[in-house]
């Protein structure tokens, strides 16, 4: 009996292992700048200034179309209240690919890479919403909270009216409008 009772603790603390392991892994933001160092989204948000999340493939048509726009945004407001971050889904198969988008773009905002289905799934826990592809957005407000999701390109003017509006809705030291 006294064997029983050790085996079934012994398994108890096995499962409670692998659930907390489950846990920090699913936590955990599968993204790393492009020179490989691990990198969390919260490293970009809630630092007074919304943030616009990009999540793009170096193949996407969309994505290479849209770029420029992007581009100009994140010049026009990164020193004012807004920025882009972008999440390239090409990962370590395609990095060179991913690369090239941002030298041919001459992409000025900063750029993070992950494998394309730990983006998804990391996409899936933080929205609870299905992956469908990219480009992808998500906009954080200056408080660091998720408001916004969308799949597809979403024009600027559209990003810019929604953060004035939000700004003016909740009026608050990080929230001025500069847009």
């Amino acid at each position: 009996m006294n064997k029983q009772m050790n085996l079934a603790g012994w398994n108890k603390s096995l499962f409670l292992s692998v659930l907390l392991l489950m846990g920090t892994v699913a936590e955990a933001d599968p993204l790393k700048d492009f020179n490989g160092k691990p990198q969390a989204i919260k490293n970009f948000t809630g630092q007074g200034k919304w943030l616009v999340v990009m999540i793009w493939a170096s193949d996407c048509h969309v994505c290479n179309v849209e770029a420029k726009h992007y581009i100009h945004f994140h010049d026009r407001y990164k020193n004012k209240n807004a920025r882009i971050l972008g999440i390239s889904i090409d990962g370590q198969a395609k990095k060179a690919e991913a690369e090239k988008f941002i030298q041919r773009h001459h992409t000025t905002f900063p750029n993070l890479i992950g494998e394309p289905l730990e983006v998804a799934q990391w996409f899936v826990d933080l929205t609870g919403a299905d992956w469908v592809g990219t480009p992808t957005f998500l906009i954080y407000n200056p408080k660091g909270e998720l408001v916004v999701q969308q799949v597809g390109a979403v024009p600027v003017k559209l990003i810019e009216d929604f953060i004035q509006k939000e700004s003016k809705s909740n009026p608050t030291p990080e929230n001025h409008t500069d847009i």
